[in-house]
């Protein structure tokens, strides 16, 4: 039998190199992280190998900027942005400095990635730095043209946003009755900001969690929730939510009462959304079509529009969005044209809620100032969590900054209309 010359693989290195590759199709072709990660991830055999390699390309890119910095700081000539050596050098240094790796381990499994490059030099970087005492601020800095658009649109907030980003968000759960919000704060350990809403600290095992089997509770951040609220009971009347899934919305509503239709384009992600109606034990009429060209068979009491985003405020979770957004103006028409008609499919006395989980002003503000169809409604204090008013203009906006001492929040924007009935307003 011929020998076999085929050497076994530094362990460690398959999932250095799956960051590697995640890293190369969020920054060169802008490719959502949550997308590219599963085939990506596939091929790694382990589960914890699998959540680290996701782990360092995450706190590689919450901290993209800062870690440059200290790269540029410690080479004689700048390396180039696409440069691979730059890119491994950004995830040694997110291990040695985040995740608190030990130098030697990021070595051993970092430098293999650049076989035939620049590993002296990768080496020498990597090691400059940890000798003279580099270290990260408390905060990410944010990317350029971010922070610029920020400072225009939140003057005084530019420091809270980034303080809220520099750790990965606490897990927070839904509860399908919100009168057990007790019972699930002890159960699980968790603190509470709403009725209705558990909050526990991130890394848990959400399958192992107890109520998951039985659907007593799903997964969906305290922002993302407060839309669904602002519709209040159903009462059996009809609410249409659209680009409903994964499902979170639709949950809440038919836990409400609400006879629900959930709209979404997406067949895979109506996969995801009826999985989580089976888990819960919740229904809904789950209907494919595009919300541009379908057309309902009935009026509705209510319609939930959380429309598609940047999802920049998603940041502290998704850090990815922060390096790969595209030019608005496609999605700022798409939510306008969305808005009308979502307002149409009203019946009289209705209420519409239209929310994105954006920090642009663009996609939140601008839309609701031009929206005339429709009567505002103002949205109450007492319809949020302590801590985040409405708006002088009755609207919900939070930013990651907000709640900091209770774990932070999303950033979303929503407002809410109601149209008139037969007899007025």
């Amino acid at each position: 039998m011929a020998p076999n010359h085929k050497t076994e693989e530094t362990p460690g290195v398959p999932a250095r190199r799956a960051a590697l590759r995640l890293l190369d199709a969020v920054l060169r072709r802008g490719d959502p992280l949550d997308q590219v990660a599963p085939p990506v991830l596939r091929a790694i055999e382990r589960a914890d190998d699998r959540a680290l390699a996701l782990a360092i390309v995450q706190e590689a890119l919450r901290w993209l900027p800062d870690l440059d910095a200290l790269i540029d700081s410690a080479t004689q000539t700048v390396l180039p942005d696409d440069a691979k050596a730059r890119a491994v050098l950004q995830l040694m240094l997110a291990q040695a400095l985040r995740l608190g790796l030990p130098p030697h381990a990021v070595i051993a499994t970092g430098l293999p990635l650049l076989m035939g490059g620049p590993r002296r030099l990768a080496h020498g970087v990597f090691s400059a730095l940890l000798k003279r005492g580099a270290a990260l601020p408390e905060a990410p800095t944010l990317p350029a043209a971010v922070a610029q658009r920020w400072d225009a649109a939140w003057p005084g907030r530019t420091a809270a946003i980034p303080a809220g980003l520099a750790t990965p968000p606490p897990l927070d759960l839904t509860l399908r009755d919100p009168a057990q919000t007790a019972h699930w704060v002890q159960e699980l350990g968790g603190i509470s900001l709403l009725p209705g809403h558990v909050r526990l600290p991130r890394g848990q095992a959400v399958e192992r969690l107890p109520g998951y089997g039985e659907g007593a509770w799903w997964v969906q951040d305290l922002a993302a929730s407060l839309p669904a609220r602002l519709l209040g009971a159903g009462a059996g009347r009809r609410v249409l939510d659209l680009c409903a899934a994964p499902g979170g919305k639709t949950m809440q509503l038919a836990a409400a009462g609400w006879t629900v239709t959930a709209l979404d384009k997406s067949a895979r992600r109506l996969e995801r959304l009826s999985a989580n109606l089976a888990r819960t034990g919740l229904a809904a009429d789950v209907v494919q079509g595009d919300a541009l060209k379908w057309q309902p068979d009935d009026m509705f009491d209510a319609v939930l529009l959380d429309a598609p985003c940047s999802a920049t405020g998603t940041c502290r979770r998704h850090p990815d969005v922060l390096h790969r957004l595209a030019a608005m103006d496609d999605l700022t028409q798409l939510q306008a044209q969305m808005l009308v008609r979502a307002a149409d499919w009203l019946r009289p006395g209705g209420t519409l809620v239209y929310a994105t989980c954006s920090l642009e002003p663009a996609e939140g503000e601008a839309q609701a100032m031009v929206f005339t169809a429709l009567a505002p409604t103002p949205i109450g204090a007492n319809e949020l969590p302590a801590g985040i008013a409405p708006t002088a203009q009755g609207w919900l906006r939070s930013d990651p900054g907000m709640l900091a001492d209770a774990g932070g929040i999303d950033g979303f924007f929503a407002a809410r209309w109601r149209k008139a009935d037969r007899d007025g307003w």
